[in-house]
């Protein structure tokens, strides 16, 4: 059999790899972002609801009205961001399906993608997948600032887009506003399209706030807005997002959708309706119970000298691993796994720079007795 090459250099990740070996040993998983937690009552009754009443059939492949009607009220009252739900926002099949619609919507192959490194990396391979060519721009810890004039000297005449994920997966970066103004700037001076991940928008710590690249400057013209209900109701496997574009940009975007996806979960959509109509404890809640998780664990590695770099946002923490004493992050991995049971994701899963290999991504969704039991072993092993 001759097989094609268009993704002859990509691989199962190694945040799948670690979850089955995980899987393995019946350990602890601290690596995927699975959020094991359980999911809203009304959410779940909704779902129940729908599949008992039979809402199976496809649905239009930009999702039902209602969804996108509700989405677009949710941006207007947290943001004051007006969007037509006829014209600028598409249900589609989770976070990344809108990812992979939009690339495959709006750049053409050998366009060059900016991607912050260190990056999430589903964007990293589908950019490849695309035919698309990925250039990096390095954010460094503790405060994950990159080099503006580095970020400038990445443009040439074929870039066409930046990939911005904040709050970000894996570093936890929650962008502030200057430099969210600095990037509206820059991409309209160069004419780039800004593709947003904000799937972790409601998970953020310590004060700061999540605010929109689309709502700063003249960004929103140049931007698709990303986002989702997997981690916010912790149902990552219902596969459910949405996006917000311009009405061009969205009208392409909802044929690519159709193409690869045919329509995100019909059932499912609509329990999102109920979801995004649960009172607004419930989502202020959500940043302060994962703060606590965030703290259990740094506290933990903090003890054991590996030192993490402590999130701002989302349910991931970058810790630095040099204390092992091992050459590379997969090996430091591999010994946690064998010796305290549990897993996490080399940073070579995320950096195509050498300073991958002294860090492992440690992921704290989960209940607060799996952590406290994980930071138990953390810090019994030292």
């Amino acid at each position: 059999m001759q097989i094609g090459q268009r993704l002859g250099s990509l691989v199962v990740s190694d945040i799948r790899a670690m979850s089955r070996a995980c899987d393995a040993v019946g350990g602890i998983n601290l690596g995927q972002g699975v959020c094991d937690l359980p999911t809203p009552p009304p959410v779940a009754r909704a779902a129940s609801g729908a599949i008992d009443a039979s809402v199976a059939m496809y649905t239009a492949p930009e999702g039902i009205l209602p969804l996108r009607q509700a989405i677009a009220k949710d941006l207007d009252k947290r943001f004051a961001l007006s969007v037509d739900p006829a014209s600028e926002v598409v249900v589609t099949s989770g976070a990344t399906g809108a990812f992979a619609a939009t690339c495959l919507a709006l750049l053409d192959p050998g366009s060059e993608v900016i991607l912050f490194e260190p990056y999430y990396g589903y964007h990293l391979n589908t950019i490849i997948a695309m035919g698309l060519v990925p250039v990096l721009v390095p954010t460094r810890p503790p405060a994950w600032d990159f080099d503006r004039d580095a970020f400038i000297r990445a443009i040439g005449p074929r870039t066409r887009a930046v990939v911005l994920c904040t709050p970000s997966n894996p570093s936890g970066k929650v962008w502030n506003t200057e430099e969210l103004d600095w990037l509206a700037d820059a991409i309209d001076a160069h004419d780039l399209i800004a593709i947003t991940d904000e799937i972790y928008e409601h998970i953020v710590f310590d004060g700061h706030a999540h605010v929109p690249l689309s709502t700063r400057k003249n960004a929103r013209k140049n931007t698709i807005s990303i986002s989702g209900f997997s981690k916010t109701f912790a149902v990552t496997g219902w596969r459910v997002g949405y996006l917000t574009a311009p009405p061009e940009a969205a009208r392409r975007i909802v044929v690519a959708h159709d193409l690869l996806y045919v329509c995100a979960p019909t059932p499912l959509q609509h329990a999102m309706v109920a979801g995004l109509e649960m009172p607004d404890e419930y989502f202020r809640g959500i940043g302060a119970s994962y703060q606590r998780k965030r703290d259990i664990l740094c506290g933990a590695l903090v003890d054991a000298g590996l030192r993490p770099y402590v999130p701002r946002g989302a349910y991931y923490v970058l810790a630095d691993i040099r204390r092992l004493g091992l050459s590379t992050s997969k090996a430091a991995a591999m010994v946690l796994l064998d010796k305290l049971k549990i897993a996490s994701v080399p940073g070579t899963s995320f950096y195509r720079d050498a300073v991958g290999e002294t860090m492992c991504r440690f992921c704290f969704a989960k209940d607060d007795d799996v952590l406290e039991e994980a930071a138990r072993r953390i810090r019994a092993w030292w």
